[in-house]
């Protein structure tokens, strides 16, 4: 019979991959042949031991005879008692996700139907998860070891078992595709293991941090020791990798590489570096070796949960909004073939409380005539001020206005040139803690005269009566009539509540009038431009002055 070439190399990969997995089985056979140790205290008995730590099928007659003791009811405290790990019973153990952030997929099996996964459910052996982009999904194992699968990646779930109350664990995973970040509990006894099971190479570790990349889409296929050492091997032999360095892994008919240093922490900029409030701007040197570099945000308190994740061939990012709590940054170089180096971090708070404001006003999309327009909201319980900021651009990279004021309004402190802006608020509470920004709004701010909706002039008995569009409540007028129009020494300058003014005797010939608004707080805004009353001769006023004609200037 002839095999075609094109299912011959199906063949020589399922081959070697059998190969691979009877040599991890192999490996296992010196350690089911030791034994764990237990140390005897007060009360035990050796029947009460292996009802609890031993399989069904094995009595406790035999424990006595391995461990030679010739009196099963005096077990003197300290003594070692030596369990046989083949004796010691295995349950299964599942793995709980602690988190989830975008698209995680699973199924169980080769064939299974996918679903979505959710944060705090159980997988057990055979479940297949699977990542989108931009997503990740961080799991616990039994001893608590942990695993973050990134972006892009597909991890199988091939073993997941306990030693009984031992603790010992027996964790064994194939990353598929993609990358997973592991830190592992170190191990409590001869049976415990944490097994990552890459396309080109096996990773075996006891207690330790470190990366794993399957390879593929231009990177290299990698385990990056970041504390500890890890074991990786194939068919074609091993490496030790200690803290510090990385070994590629090219095929599985290739021994690993000879281990390399990572890539150096990339070192943060200060001066370039904002982290609070949001949006974040980050900054660093250029690396050496680096092509491009990826940026982490972590829980400070568990680094394993990714909560934003980019990367990027700058040395500067903008991170958008983010979750409250204590967050560590990571920021780290990338090689050419893939190979990620050490973490430059820092710590930061991101804080929920006290909750920002409602914005009321100006709403969103509104011009304001004013340069220096007021801002209000709504009140927050437990919030004894407020901080305003506007800016030019909606991520409040350099905003152009920062103040902080008390009670539910405040009036920008500087005039605001014309153009388009946006403005957002946060509380702050008694002790001086700032809350997290709201959503922003924008605004506009046009310097088009303000037209102040003159009507035409009534006149009746010596008197002549201008009014104007009304305002807001609470609102009060200047109107200043002039001769000349530059309004240097003005014939009237007078305030009123209402808007409207009555002049007696008036004045005959051409008049400028203009009107400014003043808000309840004090703030004038600015004039209106002027405009012409034409008033005749007084002995002619009372017979027709009802037809004169207010002219607006543009």
């Amino acid at each position: 019979m002839t095999v075609s070439s094109t299912r011959f190399p199906r063949l020589r990969a399922r081959s070697i991959r059998l190969l691979t997995l009877l040599a991890l089985l192999l490996s296992a056979c010196p350690v089911l042949a030791q034994d764990w140790t237990y140390r005897v205290r007060p009360g035990d008995t050796l029947w009460d031991l292996g009802g609890r730590y031993l399989k069904p099928d094995v009595p406790w007659a035999r424990l006595q005879a391995h461990n030679r003791v010739a009196d099963p009811y005096r077990l003197p405290p300290g003594t070692p008692l030596r369990f046989p790990i083949a004796w010691l019973r295995v349950q299964p153990a599942p793995a709980r996700v602690l988190a989830v952030r975008g698209a995680v997929q699973a199924r169980l099996g080769d064939s299974g139907a996918l679903r979505p996964v959710v944060e705090g459910e159980r997988l057990g052996i055979g479940t297949h998860l699977i990542t989108g982009a931009d997503a990740s999904v961080t799991l616990a194992f039994a001893d608590d070891s942990r695993l973050q699968l990134r972006e892009h990646s597909h991890l199988r779930l091939d073993q997941l078992s306990r030693y009984g109350h031992t603790g010992m664990v027996d964790t064994r995973l194939r990353l598929d595709q993609g990358r997973s970040s592991n830190r592992v509990t170190p191990a409590k006894g001869p049976a415990s293991r944490y097994i990552i099971d890459a396309p080109t190479a096996t990773s075996s570790v006891r207690g330790t941090q470190f990366r794993v990349s399957a390879g593929g889409q231009g990177r290299m296929a990698a385990t990056e020791v970041l504390e500890g050492s890890v074991q990786v091997g194939n068919r074609r032999g091993e490496r030790r990798v200690a803290h510090g360095q990385a070994t590629r892994n090219r095929a599985l008919d290739a021994r690993p590489d000879m281990p390399e240093a990572l890539l150096p922490a990339p070192v943060l900029v200060r001066t370039g570096l904002r982290l609070d409030p949001l949006p974040a701007q980050i900054a660093w040197e250029t690396v050496a070796q680096a092509t491009q570099y990826r940026v982490e945000v972590v829980r400070a308190d568990q680094p394993e949960i990714l909560v934003f994740a980019r990367d990027t061939a700058d040395t500067t990012m903008t991170v958008p909004d983010l979750p409250p709590g204590l967050l560590r940054l990571l920021v780290r170089a990338v090689s050419a073939d893939g190979v990620e180096g050490l973490d430059a971090q820092a710590d930061f708070e991101v804080r929920d409380q006290p909750a920002p404001p409602l914005t009321v006003r100006p709403v969103n999309g509104e011009t304001m005539a004013s340069p220096r327009p007021r801002f209000e909201w709504s009140q927050v319980e437990g919030a004894a001020s407020t901080v305003l900021q506007v800016a030019t651009e909606p991520q409040f990279l350099q905003p152009v206005l920062d103040q902080e004021g008390r009670g539910t309004r405040v009036r920008a402190a500087e005039d605001l040139p014309p153009g388009d802006y946006f403005w957002r608020v946060a509380s702050r509470d008694g002790n001086g803690h700032r809350g997290r920004f709201g959503q922003p709004v924008a605004l506009g701010i046009s310097d088009a005269p303000v037209d102040p909706g003159l009507q035409p002039p009534q006149a009746a008995r010596g008197q002549l009566t201008l009014r104007w569009q009304a305002g807001e409540p609470g609102q009060r007028y200047r109107v200043q009539l002039d001769k000349r129009g530059d309004f240097a020494q003005p014939l009237l300058d007078q305030q009123v509540d209402q808007p409207e003014v009555t002049l007696k005797r008036p004045w005959h010939g051409t008049l400028h009038v203009r009107v400014q608004t003043i808000d309840d707080d004090g703030y004038g805004g600015p004039f209106s431009p002027a405009q012409q009353v034409a008033l005749p001769c007084r002995t002619c006023y009372g017979a027709g002055a009802g037809a004169l004609l207010l002219l607006l200037l543009l």
